[in-house]
């Protein structure tokens, strides 16, 4: 007898199959009733990564429409099943799709979840007592490479350049297996004052901690069995095996800007190309 096994990762879903698309919505209600109401519609049927919502375009009839993406295409399948054809909170259905327009490949890259919706989404598959992370190691390695230079130019304010990295590992005890990530976080700061460097060494700190959470997530791999219960892969790489005492004194590290990962948690919907095409 085949199993049904649902894939969920923990980056950013593009797929068309998880990606819903909802319409007819009347213009009677705000924004914020909308989107509250949708996403407390389509949350029954999994975790949702987004909800967002939209005036219809100019020269057709007044209303919304809304996207909702799930991690998982199996659950949106589900609820576009669920939901298409019924009012929930306005008298006329919700029309309610899959997306299906084809992008070219170049546009599938998927980018990492942010910490927080790798916490959201690992809460809840495994609990909040199914995973933990562990600091294995977190230097300052300003004085690596070219970190650390100061500014000559002159009539220029000094400038240093700060950074920190970290290796951390993400374990599950219940699978009894760990991923182990790597984060680098640097900044230019003007002026080398410990009223003005500390501060900074705090927030890089955190930031490298941070990402080096959502490198290890990037290698995990939850397969959800259709009775429910949840499998952990991960995906090790020949790098990550390393004995911790190895590591005094060394992080190896990708050189990659801080420019690249966003420090406020901000999500990463922007840049994302919504698929509105739907069998009508």
């Amino acid at each position: 007898m085949e199993v049904e096994v649902d894939v969920i990762e923990f980056r950013v879903p593009v797929e068309n199959n998880k990606t819903l698309f909802v319409w007819n919505i009347l213009s009677t209600f705000s924004d914020a009733f909308i989107y509250e109401s949708i996403w407390n519609i389509f949350c029954n049927f999994g975790p949702l990564y987004l909800v967002k919502v939209c005036p219809n375009a100019a020269g057709v009839e007044p209303g919304f429409y809304a996207l909702v993406k799930y991690f998982s295409a199996a659950q949106a399948s589900k609820a576009q099943k669920a939901t298409h054809g019924r009012g929930f909170f306005q008298s006329s259905p919700l029309k309610v799709k899959l997306s299906t327009k084809q992008y070219p490949n170049f546009l599938h890259y998927s980018k990492p979840l942010s910490r927080s919706k790798c916490q959201d989404l690992a809460n809840h598959y495994l609990g909040f007592n199914g995973w933990s992370t562990h600091i294995v190691t977190l230097k300052d390695i300003t004085n690596c490479d070219d970190a650390g230079r100061l500014s000559t130019t002159t009539g220029d304010p000094q400038e240093i350049t700060l950074k920190y990295g970290c290796i951390m590992d993400v374990t599950f005890p219940q699978h009894g297996l760990s991923c182990r990530g790597v984060g680098v976080a640097e900044e230019t700061v003007e002026g080398t004052g410990p009223d003005v460097v500390l501060p900074k060494r705090g927030k890089l700190q955190r930031w490298a901690r941070d990402k080096a959470v959502v490198d290890a997530f990037e290698k995990v791999l939850l397969l959800v069995l259709g009775n429910g219960k949840v499998v952990v892969e991960c995906r090790v790489e020949r790098d990550d095996v390393l004995q911790d005492e190895d590591l005094e004194g060394l992080i190896k590290v990708n050189d990659i800007p801080w420019s690249q990962f966003d420090p406020d948690g901000q999500e990463e919907n922007e840049d994302i190309p919504w698929d509105l095409s739907v069998n009508m």
